[in-house]
């Protein structure tokens, strides 16, 4: 594997272009389009030496090509899939047919492009790629803060959170749980002050992202 250019001590968030290519004269020509345009740059020549030297808790995106010694690009894609958090991958390949780019796209592929593939348009795919990273990492970024205020309520809250994202009033939320109405008020308020949530149409977002389901009357 040959690093064109790795992000600095200084810029451990700085989003990295992870270049698979088995063709030593694309792999290059691609990698310095690309740090060009200012980005940072790692290239590889086979998906066993992407995955040797992949830290997935980091920011950037792959452009990938299909045809690879050993672990093909769409296989490659494949096993990214199952990672919690998933690099956004650009196909280039000058093999590919319309059953690999439905394949590919399906799976989740930000483009699927022939090569030779035009400096525009690859800068633009990679722009994208890099676009979505961003905002997947927001999101889960989000969502783990949510999770640790979730993890805050007792067992008892948590009841009570999941009868009022069922549109469950106090007293039905009382009656159901076998308590007074006073009770499920104060947990209530316990539960919207943790959450850090303003309105009941904020409990059914949070419970959204957490993947959590209500009880309804």
């Amino acid at each position: 594997m040959r690093t064109v250019s790795e992000p600095s001590p200084s810029e451990p968030s700085r989003p990295v272009v992870h270049v698979v290519e088995d063709d030593a004269d694309a792999r290059q020509a691609t990698a310095r389009l690309l740090q060009a345009a200012g980005y940072a740059v790692q290239t590889y020549e086979s998906a066993a030496a992407f995955l040797e030297r992949l830290h997935l808790t980091a920011a950037g995106c792959l452009v990938l090509d299909v045809q690879l010694p050993g672990t093909s690009g769409l296989e490659l894609q494949e096993m990214l899939t199952k990672a919690a958090d998933v690099l956004p991958v650009v196909f280039v390949t000058g093999h590919g047919d319309i059953p690999m780019s439905v394949r590919a796209i399906k799976a989740g592929a930000v483009d699927f492009l022939a090569k030779p593939v035009p400096g525009a348009v690859l800068l633009s795919a990679v722009e994208q790629a890099l676009a979505r990273n961003a905002e997947e990492r927001a999101a889960r970024t989000r969502v783990r803060a949510v999770q640790a205020r979730y993890e805050r309520l007792t067992p008892r809250e948590r009841e009570v959170f999941a009868h009022l994202i069922g549109g469950q009033l106090n007293k039905q939320v009382a009656f159901d749980l076998g308590t007074k109405e006073r009770t499920i008020k104060a947990h209530r308020h316990a539960v919207m002050q943790k959450l850090e949530a303003g309105s009941i149409a904020d409990l059914v977002r949070i419970a959204a992202e957490l993947h959590i389901d209500p009880v309804r009357g």
